[in-house]
């Protein structure tokens, strides 16, 4: 029906000596009956997929395929349709058709067959696609593609070029409000701003001193709630009411021992930047300060500085992929998949020892517990699991400010609210578990590129990106914003 690539025919049966590679097809724009077809069908047969549990609209199926370039296309609800996100051409017909090349990895030796094993959809291998395979009698071997040393640095240093070459200016919105809030502003009056707002953080403003002195944080409410919660002597509530920010910084500096070398408690100097630093230099003010977000300020010589933006990791990230979005072949690294790339934090697997501790929650804790590992584990958020450890749902540090909604942190104890019912505080009482279909989980799997986890986390107010399995939604690892820096900034 559609002219066929040069591996057409039954490319997925078993052959011996072949090496295939399980690839995962996905159709994201909805159905009720979707089916696969390509060239390694010869045009003739067609694969049934299957909607994806928990997205109805996403249709999914993996089939084995030997090395090579593929054409394929998608047959929806009785008509032929190709993805316009993934690459195409057009076949000889005029049809556009959509194309995949799997490149041979060098290092996997081809065995042959044992007369048990076939080809085709029946190997039982893990959802992931991307990963090669050889088979054996009774075993199954993993091998994942490596990028080079080469591509690699190739890859760091073109990002690096366009860093050092750009400024804080490409991070400027055409138009939009950066909202400072005054120190001497109780902090109670401040919560209620940050919530009402739907902003995780503001500049502070000191008007006798005529400059930016800091940056409030949903951080600042999460250890001034533990305060109060834990019946702390320094922190009471009554003087939530009436407590400004300026006095809690203060007392912020004695809780987590700021002391010079003489022992005097001091304040954190404001981390910001100008409008003409470049994109580098503000990134690794972000990651070696561990601060969210950087203050752009303008200031000339006799006037008041003036407050242009809030930088931060994500922005930074937006400006590269919407930089290299045309010219992605340039940076070999955005096509490896994650999984093969010394990235982010990953749920060890049975057995294996020296891994980093994984937090997760389940949606029963207490809240207390929940904003304890926040601020001990020095993270943005927590995956919420079910018994299964598949994804429901992910606390963020902002998701204090909810706790301002109808003052409900006056009237609430952290250790006898569970997470789960702090969650519910901010969202409609409608809403289902996770927003699996907005912003709040963000989640990949573990065969996906690195554009792809690149582009969910240059989302507004996305930090981490949950890694999952394939329909059981189990939560496989958790990739930051600054795993993805250092790891790109080398």
């Amino acid at each position: 029906m559609f002219p066929s690539g040069a591996d057409s025919g039954n490319e997925s049966s078993g052959i011996p000596g072949t090496v295939l590679i399980p690839t995962r097809f996905v159709w994201p724009n909805g159905g009720r009956r979707v089916s696969l077809c390509g060239s390694f069908t010869s045009w003739s047969d067609r694969i049934s997929m299957s909607p994806v549990e928990g997205c109805p609209t996403v249709f999914q199926v993996i089939w084995n395929l030997p090395p090579g370039y593929h054409q394929y296309k998608f047959y929806v609800d009785g008509e032929w349709r190709h993805d316009e996100h993934q690459p195409f051409v057009s076949g000889n017909l005029g049809s556009a058709v959509n194309t995949i090349f799997l490149p041979r990895e060098p290092d996997v030796i081809p065995t042959t067959y044992g007369p048990d094993v076939t080809g085709g959809n029946s190997m039982d291998v893990d959802a992931t696609a991307g990963r090669m395979v050889t088979l054996t009698v009774g075993t199954l071997q993993e091998a994942v593609p490596r990028i080079s040393r080469a591509d690699l640095e190739v890859s760091r240093h073109r990002i690096s070029v366009f860093l050092s070459t750009h400024t804080a200016y490409e991070l400027l919105p055409e138009s939009g409000k950066v909202i400072a809030l005054d120190v001497n502003l109780p902090v109670k009056q401040a919560f209620h701003i940050l919530y009402e707002q739907g902003i995780p953080a503001a500049p502070l403003w000191d008007f006798f001193r005529g400059q930016f002195v800091g940056v409030l944080t949903a951080l600042d409410f999460i250890l001034i709630l533990t305060e109060l919660g834990n019946h702390g002597p320094n922190l009471t509530e009554e003087e939530l009411e009436t407590h400004t920010i300026s006095a809690w910084k203060e007392e912020k500096s004695h809780l987590t021992g700021q002391n010079d070398s003489k022992g005097r408690v001091y304040a954190r100097s404001l981390v910001h930047a100008g409008p003409y630093d470049s994109l580098r230099d503000i990134s690794m003010k972000l990651l070696q300060n561990k601060v969210s977000t950087v203050p752009i300020i303008h200031s000339q010589d006799g006037s008041f500085p003036q407050l242009l933006h809030l930088a931060s990791l994500s922005g930074i990230l937006k400006c590269i992929c919407r930089h290299f979005r045309h010219s992605s072949s340039s940076l070999p690294i955005l096509q490896q998949p994650v999984c093969s790339i010394p990235l982010g934090t990953w749920v060890p697997l049975i057995g294996e020892s020296g891994g980093q501790p994984f937090a997760m929650l389940r949606p029963n804790a207490s809240l207390s517990s929940a904003l304890s590992l926040l601020v001990k584990a020095g993270v943005s958020s927590i995956p919420i699991v079910d018994d299964n450890d598949s994804l429901l749902d992910i606390y963020s540090r902002s998701d204090i400010t909810a706790l301002a909604k109808d003052r409900a942190y006056a009237q609430i104890r952290l250790d006898e609210m569970s997470i789960h019912q702090a969650l519910q505080l901010g969202q409609d009482a409608n809403s289902p578990y996770g927003f699996f279909n907005g912003q709040r989980c963000q989640m990949c799997l573990r065969s996906d590129p690195l554009h792809k986890v690149m582009e969910r986390l240059a989302n507004p107010g996305v930090r981490r990106v949950v890694i999952v399995e394939a329909g059981s939604k189990r939560v496989e690892g958790i990739i930051s914003l600054s795993d993805i820096f250092r790891f790109l900034l080398g």
